[in-house]
């Protein structure tokens, strides 16, 4: 068997930590074209990993200039506690990643739902979110998912004290409908929506509990003409193992498709 020799530096990692150790060691903003013309990189390479190094949080951009960002201070921190968010953002990525569409983790905030990671597919035609947004329970996937994780009390208080606004004409507001979406979720586990929040996006959503706390929801999000039950089915796949790697146990394992319901059990 040949040896396979020393390993060989992968340029676009090298320039990389060249941009970050540059930054680290100005300590101020730089703009794109001090970086390309300090470091040597042609500005259409540097613009795709300035971009990529922004996304996940390494970077910061303000204006023209960029700084270090917050996810280094996440990597300096070493065995500090994660957060929520921190643990659920890469499941996130990883869920558009495999579908190329709009994934979330949402919380509750009293009754509403509030996402604290996204990530955005490439295509064109797309469905967007912003951390920190904030939407009605009834009207979204995760929202949905969340309510059918409540004790009868909350649920009745929900039902009593909240306004459901009818966004489209497919929201489900009423109550006696809510509740049989609700039952039917905690039956199935996957929560979906269909043109109730925004006319032409479809979602479904699946709640995380562990030992008796429910955590929050992994949600994916798609315009309907590209929702066939392939994809469907995948997407319940992947909320299913985005569910058992925020839980816990065995994260490494994925679940074959065989794992998802069936497709024809969803409302659409």
């Amino acid at each position: 068997m040949a040896s396979l020799g020393p390993s060989t530096p992968v340029k676009s990692a090298l320039r990389t930590l060249d941009i970050l150790e540059l930054l680290a060691q100005q300590a101020r903003a730089m703009t794109a074209q001090e970086i390309a013309m300090t470091l040597g990189i042609p500005v259409s390479s540097l613009s795709y990993l300035l971009s990529t190094l922004v996304d996940r949080g390494y970077l910061n951009r303000s204006k023209r200039e960029y700084r270090l960002g917050p996810a280094i201070a996440r990597l300096a921190s070493g065995g500090s506690t994660p957060t929520l968010a921190d643990r659920a953002e890469p499941i996130v990525r990883a869920l558009t990643r495999e579908l190329n569409e709009t994934a979330g983790f949402f919380v509750r905030r009293d009754f509403e739902v509030e996402a604290i990671a996204r990530d955005i597919g490439l295509h064109a035609l797309r469905y967007t979110i912003e951390v920190g947004q904030r939407a009605p329970l009834h009207a979204f996937a995760a929202g949905k998912a969340l309510l059918a994780t409540l004790p009868e009390e909350q649920l009745a208080l929900y039902f009593r004290t909240v306004d459901r606004e009818l966004f489209t004409p497919q929201t489900m507001h009423e109550e006696a409908p809510l509740r049989s979406e609700i039952e039917k979720i905690k039956r199935e586990g996957f929560a979906r929506t269909f043109q109730e929040h925004t006319p032409g996006i479809t979602g479904m959503a699946k709640a995380v509990t562990v030992d008796g706390r429910t955590l929050g929801a992994f949600s994916i999000a798609m315009p309907i003409a590209r929702c066939d039950s392939a994809k469907e089915k995948a997407a319940m796949r992947l909320l299913n193992r985005a569910v058992n790697m925020m839980a816990g146990p065995d994260p490494e394992s994925p679940l074959s498709e065989a794992d998802a319901p069936s497709s024809g059990e969803g409302r659409r």
